[in-house]
């Protein structure tokens, strides 16, 4: 900013009478070897293009997803090997829409899905259920003891002879509301998915996993006989990533909307092109660098380049703006230029950094997701230094803007002297540095910051909806979910607690009666349908081996019944521990997957793991879907005040540094402050939770909305430390930067808002809440900063 004192009146009157040996040693280096800048850039550029081109992909983890260090996923982690079936699992439905699962030709289909899913790549076959899963048993107490086999029975050909043995063994396995729907016109086969593709050892590619269910879902339902109903993280995530091929409808939009608004403020073809395609090419180095490091996009990280191509419309038009207003006072394009430069370069930088720590900030977030979030928009931000900062300025040295421009500035700047046409607005604005309009003007943003507070307050972590809230209501994917809710007694939220032992412990009488304290203690929760442990089958079964005695529904202290029971449970139920006894899981199937549920059962399992595990005994959360979404949430809690606070302590250093004035500071801030609990508010509102999906909006916009305070207030400072008075320095910040800060405001908003029409849930909230701070925040700054100014910088600052 040292060089903002060199006003219009001082331009040189010809490009003879510039000292080209002017200025800091970046912009020598920058602008005296102007050819050499573009042809290092054209190079980049084509060689990030060639990357992203050829090396980029599209995927989806679920252990990105995942706080992979948080104690709950750890336990999860350490023992999935022995829990299949309570992580990365699909339950898909097959429903006979005109009859009952006794038809023969349903259980054609039935079974010709469950053998293409068997032999579908990253299933792990072992631990496939269904009706014509060997493993899927049934068991009886009969006069010579028990008696058991497959569900289906053997040569099942659909007389009705086997149709009868097929309803019976239905019947004594007790599997009607999990593998089996309440009315019996359904049923359900849960395959669990492993982490890699045992035949390539690559990751688990969920959006060709996604591609082959929906070719089954086709197939199957081609002639009206079967309809498919599929859930699971594999089928959301290829939903998502399926949704995203309109991402590239929304980005032209975005651009459109962007050139639209530009243009019609300059008027001028060629400086209009130059930002958008310095822009462009940002997002093409940015994609270019996510494929060199080796990183890939996601449903989340693929609204990056959005926000890139954003930012850098932002900052191009404010160097457009200061070169069209050099030139229509008779600069040469290659002075206007350079004294652009010497005016925002340090604005500009100062804003990118905050930009860039608002998305650093992210990293402190244990979810790998959110991290590569983090880092690629990093990336981005950090390559507009090179094209938007210094690219764009030496490009506009040589193309310049239109004559007709340049005179069309000349004249805003006569209608601002006789107040005429849109500087009506500027004049209206000025008027918040008088004293009473600034007063009036500080209580209504206090009462409205109270306002906002007090509805903030009421801001939930994690999902408020039942389904998968990525998704909208009307989705596939939730129409699945609500058909598989309705139609089947255990849900697919899940929370495991992990009983470990020692080797054979799991049969010990004291381990049984505290994991059975345990399920009983987790029924009592509100939300939780039923628990499921090995205690329910040795109960049974200690039951059955005395004459199905009701008396004997209990937990025996001999050891050689408890050990005969689980010898039988392990022929049925072989999920219910593991080879050598040391984890059994023991399982609370939930109504839902609400924030409000997760924390009572969090709760209440946290409890019950304090007061009683001991040494040769230890209870730990948490698996299952519900399990894992709950440690989730937990994160989320903790990063959303960790976040806001590092993004506002850096924002206040950055602006600290750029202004050397606390009290700039404070009126840079303060917007911004009132901003974000205006938008955890709107969150309220909408019926929108903190999520890993919404967990990044807030700090965003405040390191993207700060950019507005800093182009402003620099202005401003540097008029009122020459000697202006503050109403007049305020005039001449709107005049030079504040009428780009409104129409980038605008710009900003409209792009992102294209968003709102995403079938991607979670991507048109974001779109919303993104708008709503790009345009508050650049109210607040027009209109805080003028009346916080009148009390904190009324002279010098």
């Amino acid at each position: 900013m040292h060089a903002a004192s060199a006003t219009l009146d001082a331009l040189p009157a010809t490009l003879e009478r510039f000292d080209s040996r002017s200025g800091s040693l970046l912009e020598r280096a920058v602008f005296n070897h102007r050819r050499l800048v573009m042809l290092a850039c054209a190079v980049v550029t084509l060689v990030l293009a060639v990357l992203a081109a050829t090396r980029l992909s599209l995927s989806a983890s679920f252990e990105k997803m995942i706080p992979r260090s948080h104690p709950y996923i750890q336990a999860y982690l350490d023992h999935r090997a022995e829990l299949r079936g309570l992580g990365n699992a699909l339950r898909i439905v097959v429903e006979n829409p005109k009859g009952d699962i006794f038809d023969a030709g349903y259980q054609k289909t039935l079974k010709q899905v469950h053998d293409e899913l068997f032999l579908t790549p990253g299933v792990d076959r072992a631990w496939v259920k269904s009706l014509w899963a060997p493993g899927v048993r049934w068991t009886e107490v009969t006069e010579e003891g028990f008696q058991g086999g497959p569900v289906m029975p053997d040569n099942f050909d659909g007389s009705s002879a086997t149709v009868e043995r097929l309803r019976a063994n239905i019947a004594r396995a007790g599997i009607v509301g999990s593998l089996v729907g309440t009315d019996f016109r359904s049923s359900m086969l849960v395959v669990p998915l492993l982490d890699t593709d045992p035949a390539t050892g690559r990751r688990l590619d969920v959006r060709a996993l996604s591609g082959a269910l929906e070719a089954l879902r086709s197939k199957v339902e081609a002639g009206g006989q079967a309809r498919m109903h599929v859930i699971g993280f594999a089928k959301l995530a290829g939903d998502l990533m399926a949704g995203l091929v309109q991402v590239g409808l929304y980005f032209g939009l975005a651009a459109l909307i962007a050139t639209a608004i530009i243009w019609a403020y300059t008027r001028c073809v060629r400086s209009t092109a130059l930002v958008m395609a310095c822009s462009l090419v940002a997002v093409v180095w940015q994609l270019g660098l996510v494929a060199a490091f080796g990183f890939e996009l996601d449903p989340y990280s693929i609204l990056v380049p959005f926000l890139v191509f954003a930012i850098g419309v932002s900052h191009g038009a404010q160097k457009m703006n200061g070169i069209m207003q050099d030139i229509a006072h008779g600069a040469h394009r290659l002075v206007a230029a350079r004294y652009t430069f010497r005016r925002l370069f340090l604005a500009g930088l100062t804003a990118l950094l905050a930009d860039a720590v608002g998305f650093a900030v992210l990293m402190v977030i244990d979810i790998a997701v959110i991290k590569d979030l983090a880092l690629t928009a990093s990336l981005g931000v950090a390559v507009l230094i090179f094209t938007n900062l210094i690219l764009l300025p030496v490009l506009l040295s040589y193309v310049g803007v239109s004559p007709a421009a340049a005179a069309r500035t000349l004249q805003a700047e006569g209608d601002a002297a006789r107040d005429r046409g849109f500087n009506r607005l500027f004049s209206l604005l000025a008027r918040f540095v008088e004293p009473r309009w600034a007063s009036v003007t500080i209580v209504a943003s206090a009462l409205l910051l109270a306002g906002g507070y007090l509805a903030s307050t009421r801001l939930k972590i994690g999902d408020l909806d039942p389904g998968a809230p990525e998704l909208r209501a009307d989705s596939r994917y939730n129409r699945d979910n609500a058909y598989i809710t309705g139609h089947y007694a255990l849900s697919s939220d899940s929370f495991a607690v992990i009983v470990k032992t020692a080797k054979e412990g799991c049969l010990k009488y004291e381990t049984l009666i505290e994991a059975d304290r345990l399920a009983w203690t987790l029924q009592q929760v509100d939300g939780v349908q039923t628990t499921l442990s090995l205690t329910n089958a040795v109960r049974q079964i200690t039951a059955g081996s005395n004459e199905g005695s009701p008396k004997w529904l209990t937990i025996a202290r001999n050891q050689d019944v408890l050990n005969y029971g689980a010898q039988q449970a392990s022929v049925n139920n072989p999920d219910l521990f593991n080879t050598d006894c040391s984890v059994m899981p023991v399982i609370a199937y939930l109504a839902d997957h609400r924030a409000e549920t997760l924390d009572r059962v969090v709760q209440a399992a946290e409890g019950f793991a304090l007061d009683h595990t001991a040494p040769e005994r230890q209870l730990l959360l948490a698996a299952g879907s519900a399990g894992i979404e709950a440690a989730t949430n937990i994160v989320v809690r903790k990063a959303w005040v960790q976040m806001l606070g590092l993004v506002y302590l850096a924002v206040t250093v950055l602006c600290l540094i750029t202004f050397r004035s606390w009290r700039a500071v404070v009126v840079a801030v303060v917007p911004l402050v009132i901003t974000s609990v205006l938008c955890e508010a709107l969150m309220v509102a909408l019926g929108i939770g903190v999520k890993v999906a919404t967990l990044p909006v807030i700090a965003l916009g405040v390191g993207i909305g700060v950019d507005y305070a800093l182009y402003l207030l620099s202005v401003q400072l540097a008029q009122q430390r020459v000697g202006v008075p503050l109403a007049q320095a305020y005039r001449s910040a709107l005049q030079f930067t504040g009428k780009v800060v409104v129409l980038v405001g605008v710009t900003l908003a409209a792009g992102v808002a294209t968003w709102a029409l995403s079938p991607i849930k979670f991507q048109a909230d974001m779109g919303i809440l993104l708008a709503f701070m790009f345009v508050w925040n650049m109210v607040g700054t027009v209109i805080l900063i003028p009346a916080l100014s009148r009390f904190l910088l009324p002279t010098r600052a």
